[in-house]
Order: C-alpha cells, then structure tokens, then sequence
C-alpha cells in the first residue's frame, strides 16, 4: 500500500515517521523548505516512547504529483485545507482513501464535496507533540493512537487492508465502527479545551483554582455538548465524566494547542474548532453565549495578527 502523508509537521511527522520506521510504503508531501531540510537532517523524532532518526525520508512536492496513492494520510492544519485540497487532487484516484486527522468536522464536507463521500473515511488522533526549532518532531507525552473507520461503520475490505498497514508501528492504532461519536467527542472537548485556555491564557488548572473558572469551563463543555446531542451524536455519560474530570484537575498544567499557537503569534483553527461549533449552535437554536465569547476572543486575534503581518 503505498502511502501520502500530507504533511511532516508534529501529525504527519510523527505518524508517517512511525510508519516509515516500521517498513511502510510513505512519502511526504511537503512544502520546498521542508523537503530541503529533510534531506539535510532526516525526520528526527524524540520519544518518551522511543526516538527515531530517519535518514533522507521519501518526499514529493505537490507540482510533481504524478500518479494515485492508495492512502492519503491528510495532517494539515484547518486553515490550509483549502490548498491541500488543490495539492492532493493528483494524488486522489479512483480507488484512494482519505483519511483526514484534522480537528473538528466541517472537513468532512470540504473532502466529500471535492472527491466523493465515498472515498472519505473518518478519523482522528489523540497526541501531544510539536515541531522544534530545529525542525525535530517532540512528542510531549505517551498518548500515542490514531483511531479510523468508515463513517457509516462497516468492516469493509479497505478497513481490513487499512488495517493491517497501521498496526504494529509503534503507535495506538485503533478502528472503530464508531467514528464519528469518536470525532464529535473529541470536538467537543477539544472546543472546550482550547476555548477556555485560550480566553484565560492559562492551563487547566490555574483556571479552576480562579473564582468562578470551574462554571466558564463547565458551562462551555455544556453548550458543547449539546450541539453534539442536537446534532445526533451525544456524548455517552462515561466520556462526559472523563472530560469533566480532565478539565477541572487540580493543578493540572494541560493547554490546548491552540493556546500556544496564539501565544507564539502563528494562526489558530479558530473558524474551524471554535466557529463551526458556533454556527451548529446557532442553527440548532441552543445556548451560545461561551461560545460567542470565545469565538468574538479569538477572531479579535486573528485581526490584530493580520494587522502585525502587514505591517
């Protein structure tokens, strides 16, 4: 199975590295600067769970895209999708599989629109990492797993195939014939997450220690989860009791990435963690008031780094 990895940033680095390691058919599909630097110094990955150093990783840059991949791993952040999109296209065949990692759910749409719904499987991933300095993959945890499966959950053949390719590298690799309660879960959290620490500039539990910082982070779970209930695809009561428990630990020092996007002056997924919720909201005429706040917080960011850039 030969394999697309858009992107050799923290997502696609790690995976794709993983995979790389353990034998699979990958190539990467990165910008020009990446592509030299990757020749130059390998993808490097550090580990609490093993490190990897990968000599002169297969790379392609999307003007020579030539033929069709039987996977395309997409990695991308939300606001470049558009571009991949464009990028891909060459890549994407009558018999490709797209597997999008990305945050959220409007993607989905984006994805089924351009190459056909059946195609699209879902998915999603669960890890801590970024990209250095130095341009080394730190993966800043043990949490590890990527979890896919077809959207309308059937154990088909490409499944099977799918599979078998991303098992045994050294990674959590986890099908679900529920994917899409998989997604709407982690949304959920993740809005909430990102929504309250990036409003706070604080991790977890700095904001429950402070007066009134347990009902913001609570209530906006609340509005969160009731877009997914409206939306058909509520939370499980086992899943909202982890999420409350992670998002109110004492003392907890965890962030979402969004924050510290924000906090190093680069573009956030607003529009697409934060926004989309809102919309769903809005449309399904349930409680917003958090999420309108946090949204208003975080496109008032954006303007003022649009202004910065210009300048």
């Amino acid at each position: 199975m030969r394999i697309l990895i858009v992107g050799a940033g923290a997502i696609g680095g790690y995976f794709g590295g993983r995979l790389l390691q353990h034998g699979r058919d990958v190539t990467f599909l990165v910008r020009e600067a990446r592509a030299e630097a990757l020749a130059r110094t390998g993808l490097v990955l550090r580990s609490a769970t093993g490190d990897a150093n990968l000599a002169a990783p297969p790379t392609v840059l999307a003007r020579d895209l030539r033929r069709p991949y039987d996977l395309v791993l997409l990695s991308c952040k939300a606001y470049a999708l558009e571009q991949v999109l464009a990028d891909i296209a060459p890549a994407v065949g009558p018999h490709t599989s797209i597997l999008p990692l990305l945050n959220g759910m409007r993607h989905l749409d984006l994805l089924d629109a351009r190459f056909g719904a059946e195609r699209v499987l879902g998915g999603q991933c669960v890890i801590a990492a970024t990209l250095d300095v130095d341009g080394v993959v730190q993966h800043l945890n043990q949490s590890h797993s990527l979890t896919f499966g077809e959207r309308d959950g059937s154990a088909s053949g490409r499944m099977q195939t799918i599979t078998q390719m991303l098992t045994a590298a050294a990674f959590d690799a986890r099908p679900s014939q529920t994917i899409l309660q998989d997604m709407w879960d982690k949304w959920m959290f993740l809005a909430t997450l990102a929504g309250v620490t990036c409003l706070m500039r604080a991790p977890v539990g700095d904001i429950v220690a402070a007066p009134g910082g347990t009902a913001v982070m609570l209530g906006l779970l609340e509005e969160c989860r009731a877009v997914a209930e409206r939306s058909g695809h509520a939370p499980g009561e086992a899943t909202l009791q982890r999420a409350r428990g992670v998002l109110t630990e004492a003392g907890s020092s965890l962030t979402a990435s969004m924050l510290r996007d924000l906090q190093q002056g680069h573009a956030i997924e607003a529009d697409h963690v934060i926004g989309d919720m809102l919309v769903r909201a809005e449309h399904l005429h349930g409680e917003h008031v958090l999420l309108a706040a946090v949204y208003a917080h975080l496109k008032a960011y954006e303007a003022g780094r649009v202004r910065t850039s210009a300048a």
